[in-house]
């Protein structure tokens, strides 16, 4: 009897050492991705090959104090000028937040570029990859979604207060005032529910 109770205990134990030390799958925000080992040129170079646009020139509006977009000034993903959130008035915009491990991301991004496609100079979109320490591994995936919009880096989740985000991915969605009317905090499951959204929130149709 003490033989066979002694053998449950050193099974348990065996069981439990073996399930601390499996890796967790649980995705979490803000981690995921191995950190960055590449150069300012290689990044460069990545961001050039995708064609990724350079980041938006301050505008000529200046933006309302109630509900405007934080004085934040962001570095450009892959090198470039860096941009100030503040800045951005004058075109209504869609700001998606998002980064490399986030898988939900990899599904949203080229309804994304579509719609920043069909939307021309209407609609201003802009990125920003958050909390990301595999810059080169979000400059591929922007280029294997499509994405050719400017792309902002936030490494430290400066932006995570200001603009009210929780995870990822969200999308801030601002009017041409520079103000922010609305924020999606589920992902878009599919181009009707992007083109719904910034109807609904911008009133910009494609």
């Amino acid at each position: 009897m003490i033989r066979a109770v002694s053998a449950a205990v050193l099974l348990a134990v065996l069981v439990a050492g073996c399930a601390d030390d499996e890796p967790s799958t649980k995705p979490t925000f803000g981690g995921g991705s191995e950190p960055s080992g590449a150069s300012a040129g290689e990044l460069a170079d990545l961001k050039a090959a995708a064609r990724i646009e350079d980041c938006p020139a301050p505008g000529d509006v200046e933006p309302p104090a109630d509900g405007a977009l934080p004085d934040l000034e962001l570095d450009c993903l892959g090198g470039g000028r860096s941009a100030r959130l503040s800045a951005l008035a004058g075109t209504p915009t869609v700001i998606n937040l998002w980064a490399s491990w986030c898988t939900e991301c990899r599904d949203e991004l080229p309804l994304l570029a579509r719609a920043d496609r069909e939307y021309g100079d209407r609609v201003q979109f802009i990125g920003i990859d958050v909390k990301d320490a595999a810059p080169e591994a979000a400059l591929r995936l922007a280029d294997q979604s499509g994405v050719v919009y400017p792309q902002l880096v936030d490494r430290a989740g400066r932006t995570q207060g200001p603009l009210r985000f929780s995870g990822l991915p969200q999308t801030v969605l601002v009017d041409a005032q520079g103000r922010m009317v609305a924020t999606e905090r589920t992902p878009f499951r599919s181009y009707a529910d992007v083109t719904a959204a910034i109807r609904r929130h911008l009133g910009v149709t494609p």
